[in-house]
């Protein structure tokens, strides 16, 4: 570990934050998080048991009344000075994120911003969580409909926007007035113990967020679930562990969020302006090294121009500085950990096994870290199995197409529908296209989606409820109807 992450990680939390205090595992455990650049340890984070789980449930449990009487307006400015905290500090997160993550400084400091903005939209819609007031139909009463914290939130999220994921969800938890107990992923804990220190000074009370690292994953988690005061779960992940986590919810019905997997499809049309759809593409592609459930994974390039349409991603592609991500000038990091690296070199012997070519890339660069090459694979064949499962890597697999039918057929064959990219200069067609795909987004000449403004979610396999926008506030409130005459 060199000095910069020494001074980035000396004055972290890396202890369990409960109640508003940082505090060893109860059986002392530790875990290490690791520099996916060198396969160094950073730092030790305490490893949160199933009696500290149980520890946060009463923390936020104690806090759950009184800061659900909190006035909106107060968790509004708290949220506010939290946004205004971030975005001091966002050099300093984003350094942390690319330590822990691997991801390049540009992708670390777009996602500080983007994390920060969840803060302050959910300070704005804090102030207007608003219920309505109607005649009932019969003339007979007034139906009143009041919006209440749905209570103590379970909050589960992955690796890849160690910031973001987290405050996706506290942002609306807060501002609707929830606790919550926050269970970050393992191999990146300390961005979330940042965000917990960050809360606290911005004003939190002790007990309305909890962080509980901990590679007993399933375990706290499952003890979280069955205790009954806890009302919620809102989980980021695979499409395979949301199913599990689906199932233990169902034991005590609790309101369940899940943003699962993508396998979003990327449709050029020979009309298409193919400068911008190249541009698109190395967005929705590489944002992240492509370790994003929003990334494109599968890319269906009318026939005519998938020639060109290779050759100059190919080209970009090349170009690409590969280096530690905590370094100036590096444009694609590491991956996460060796069991990415291995799963994406996988797949891509999978597809050159089966007749796809490599134009650039196909392999892991000869150096320490969790590298793998950009890569640019032709003549996939639309049934490989690369194009069936995320990819979560630097890797465009391209297959053709002949007309809109099949580029629909094709988009649409998959078990996932979270977001899908076309590009087309005929707007009928891309409104016409857009409207039968199968997804919760789609970005029609534009290679980027999200935005804390927007509802982001899917559809199928992709997940249940939205985040973000209005609906994001609305999955952590109940709807109470209240009859009443005047």
């Amino acid at each position: 570990m060199g000095d910069n992450s020494q001074t980035l990680v000396g004055d972290l939390l890396t202890e369990l934050y409960i109640g508003g205090k940082a505090v060893p595992a109860g059986d002392g455990g530790r875990f290490d998080v690791l520099d996916p650049a060198t396969g160094e340890v950073v730092a030790s984070v305490a490893d949160g048991t199933v009696d500290d789980a149980i520890a946060a449930v009463d923390a936020a449990d104690k806090a759950a009344a009184a800061w659900a009487a909190t006035p909106p307006r107060a968790r509004a400015e708290i949220l506010r000075k939290a946004f205004e905290l971030m975005t001091a500090r966002s050099e300093d997160l984003a350094r942390l994120i690319s330590l822990e993550n691997g991801k390049a400084l540009p992708d670390a400091r777009g996602e500080v911003a983007y994390a920060a903005e969840f803060f302050r939209w959910y300070a704005e819609e804090a102030v207007r969580d608003i219920g309505a007031v109607t005649t009932a139909p019969s003339g007979a009463n007034r139906i009143l409909v009041v919006h209440q914290p749905v209570g103590i939130c379970v909050l589960v999220t992955p690796w890849n926007f160690p910031a973001a994921m987290a405050t996706r969800k506290i942002g609306p938890a807060l501002a609707a007035g929830c606790t919550v107990i926050l269970k970050p992923a393992s191999d990146t804990p300390l961005t979330a113990l940042a965000m917990a220190r960050v809360l606290e000074e911005a004003g939190v009370p002790a007990g309305v967020v909890n962080v509980l690292p901990a590679r007993r994953s399933g375990a706290v988690v499952s003890a979280m679930l069955h205790d009954p005061r806890v009302r919620k779960l809102s989980f980021t992940g695979s499409t395979e562990v949301g199913r599990v986590l689906l199932k233990e919810a169902a034991d005590q019905v609790i309101n369940t969020s899940m943003e699962l997997g993508g396998n979003a499809p990327f449709v050029v049309f020979a009309d298409a302006d193919l400068d911008a759809a190249i541009e698109g593409a190395m967005i929705a592609k590489m944002r992240n090294a492509g370790e994003a459930c929003t990334a494109a994974n599968r890319f269906y390039v009318e026939s005519s121009i998938a020639d060109e349409f290779g050759r100059r991603l190919a080209e970009r592609m090349s170009a690409l500085t590969v280096g530690p991500g905590t370094a100036e000038g590096t444009q694609v990091g590491p991956l996460v950990n060796q069991d990415a690296v291995d799963k994406v070199d996988s797949l891509v012997r999978g597809a050159v096994d089966g007749g796809a070519k490599a134009v650039v890339g196909g392999g892991r660069p000869d150096r320490p870290g969790f590298y793998y090459d950009p890569t640019v694979l032709v003549n996939v064949h639309p049934d490989a199995p690369i194009l069936k499962e995320e990819i979560f890597g630097p890797v465009a697999p391209i297959v053709t197409f002949d007309d809109e039918d099949e580029a629909i057929r094709l988009a649409n064959d998959t078990e996932f529908g979270l977001v899908a990219y076309v590009y087309t200069g005929d707007l009928a067609r891309g409104l016409r296209v857009t409207e039968r795909i199968e997804s919760g987004m789609v970005g029609l000449n534009r290679g980027l989606v999200s935005d804390p403004a927007a509802p982001f979610g899917g559809v199928k396999q992709s997940g249940i409820g939205r985040e973000g926008g209005h609906e994001g506030m609305l999955d952590y409130v109940e709807a109470k109807y209240i009859a009443v005459e005047w």
